[in-house]
């Protein structure tokens, strides 16, 4: 009767029945978080503009000496978004190529021209990507993924990483900012 059989199986058909497509996992998280950093980057801008502090000076803030500024973590956010959606659309993907001198209005566009891009991006494109392969080339190293692995264990963690960093030096510069501003517009059932 039942036993860890039966327990496995079932198991196996409520997992089968929780698949998610690829747009699911890449586009549609891609979205959330982007419309997150926006609206905390709207509200750092605010709090700049009230408090008195040079919203200059926040791009070129560290968390630590070591670690890059809040130019690149936003620059990231894109380059693991958008930038790697595009990379599984050619089939490579590699670091970005340089550091874009970019001013805290030029960070926030380059956020929402990211977002508009993958508001664009149809679930059937991207669908249809579903096991391409995707290698990562930095320097002579090339790393072959399929699109699913390349979402789930190198875009994905990067591009939270990222993200989670711009939001730290933010509230670690006083921002007002709450974990509601990092987890941004849930998916929720309707």
């Amino acid at each position: 009767m039942g036993g860890w059989p039966t327990i496995l199986a079932s198991s196996k058909e409520v997992y089968q029945a929780m698949a998610v497509s690829l747009y699911d996992i890449s586009v549609a998280s891609y979205l959330q978080t982007l419309g997150a950093v926006s609206g905390f980057l709207d509200k750092a801008s605010a709090w700049c503009t009230d408090k008195g502090p040079d919203l200059g000076s926040l791009v070129e803030t560290r968390l630590y000496e070591d670690m890059l500024p809040l130019r690149f973590q936003l620059v990231s956010v894109v380059h693991h978004s958008l930038g790697a959606l595009n990379g599984i659309r050619a089939g490579k993907f590699a670091p970005p190529p340089s550091l874009p001198d970019l001013d805290f209005a030029g960070l926030q566009a380059r956020i929402a021209s990211a977002r508009d891009e993958l508001q664009g991006a149809s679930r059937d494109e991207v669908d249809g990507l579903e096991g391409r392969e995707v290698v990562f080339e930095i320097g002579d190293r090339k790393i072959p993924f399929t699109a699913e692995g390349f979402v789930q264990s190198f875009s994905l963690p990067n591009f939270y990483f990222h993200a989670a960093t711009a939001y730290d030096i933010l509230r670690m510069k006083g921002v007002p900012l709450g974990k509601r501003d990092f987890i941004g517009q849930m998916r929720i059932k309707r």
